[in-house]
């Protein structure tokens, strides 16, 4: 008999857990609140797809594991697909700059040291070209709801069920199990729960007694109305990263994780999308049109926890901030460890109870 798991978050994270489930032939059941899958961090993410901002070599390992699961997605199914554009990068000092590219290149990062006329020659729209960057063409970015929606509609296909408009308001428990979850309508009953509710996720581990240790900080994002192509890839300069989505909106922030909104937030998105008006050629009249508010779920120690926390049976937990880049291998490894009970070596790093899991409290 099929294994019943129930996934809680319809995001990317959930949504490729949702798709390698029922691949591997469970019987799987996606629970969200939202009236549309996607997510809240999903749907406010600047998505860039790389391996280059990881800051230890096994979550270089892990990424650069992601990236080649993205490409094999990508050319299974359409919805998937990875403009695979470059990224662009001297939002670093020169001598760090430096140091980040000769250390990838070391480990086999497709990255190389650019000088001015290079930039331009990548993106011929920059006002002012960098004296020294870094491109790392092996990088690229895809429209994350869309991609989000891509492996839940492939999931559908094997049989998963989809429950939107349905808020998850605890976990059942029962002994020392997670047998179930709560939501405003009715209880869910499944062997397994796997929790990937993002941001809400310290919310429905509290009364279970599990601490864990993870911030939720707000990024801003700013888009403009779509308009003909003025970016071919990802652009990471000091204060301000910049890409071009497939219909042609700009979408910037301070960071590619987002800016700080402070008390007004649509006073910063105003200056920030000034910015990005004065940072390309043929950006000058082009219209704002929305800024998106999203709440990144982050970890302490910046790294995914991912997996079966100690003292607490039938529940799996799959957090992380890098969400766009490490969805397909979280996916893929992440379902290969709740249906066979066994954990691949690159997720050993990054088990949750290294957060400080508190399960004393589970009680049935």
């Amino acid at each position: 008999m099929a294994k019943k798991i129930i996934v809680i978050g319809a995001g990317i994270i959930g949504a490729s857990l949702a798709y390698h489930l029922a691949k591997s032939g469970a019987h799987v059941i996606v629970v969200d609140g939202s009236s549309t899958s996607g997510g809240l961090a999903t749907a406010n993410s600047w998505a860039w797809i790389n391996a280059s901002w990881g800051n230890s070599p096994d979550y270089v390992k892990l990424r650069m594991r992601a990236m080649e699961h993205w490409r094999t997605l990508s050319g299974v199914h359409s919805d998937l697909a990875v403009n695979w554009c470059g990224g662009l990068l001297w939002d670093l000092p020169s001598d760090e700059l430096q140091t980040y590219i000769a250390h990838h290149q070391q480990i086999g990062y497709s990255i190389r040291r650019v000088d001015g006329d290079d930039a331009l020659l990548i993106e011929p729209t920059l006002k002012h070209a960098p004296s020294v960057a870094a491109y790392a063409e092996c990088e690229g970015c895809i429209e994350p709801v869309a991609a989000a929606r891509g492996f839940l509609s492939a999931a559908q296909t094997m049989g998963a069920e989809v429950v939107l408009n349905s808020t998850v308001t605890g976990l059942i428990k029962s002994g020392g199990r997670v047998t179930g979850v709560k939501t405003e309508a009715s209880e869910i009953y499944a062997d397994e729960i796997v929790l990937a509710a993002g941001a809400a996720t310290l919310g429905l581990l509290a009364p279970l007694g599990i601490d864990l240790r993870m911030e939720s900080p707000a990024g801003l994002l700013v888009h403009s109305k779509p308009t003909d192509k003025i970016l071919n890839g990802l652009v990471m300069a000091p204060e301000l990263h910049v890409r071009q989505t497939a219909e042609g909106r700009l979408v910037a922030g301070s960071d590619f994780g987002g800016t700080q909104p402070g008390d007004h937030p649509a006073a910063t998105a105003s200056v920030l999308f000034k910015k990005a008006q004065e940072f390309l050629n043929g950006a000058e009249h082009v219209e704002m049109d929305f800024f998106t508010l999203g709440f990144r779920p982050t970890p302490a120690d910046g790294m995914p926890a991912i997996g079966r926390p100690s003292g607490v049976d039938g529940l799996y937990v799959a957090v992380t901030h890098s969400g766009v880049t490490l969805a397909p291998i979280i996916g893929l490894l992440g379902a290969y460890e709740v249906l066979n009970d066994e954990r691949d070596p690159l997720l050993k790093p990054f088990h949750p109870d290294r957060l400080r899991f508190r399960h004393d409290a589970l009680t049935g």
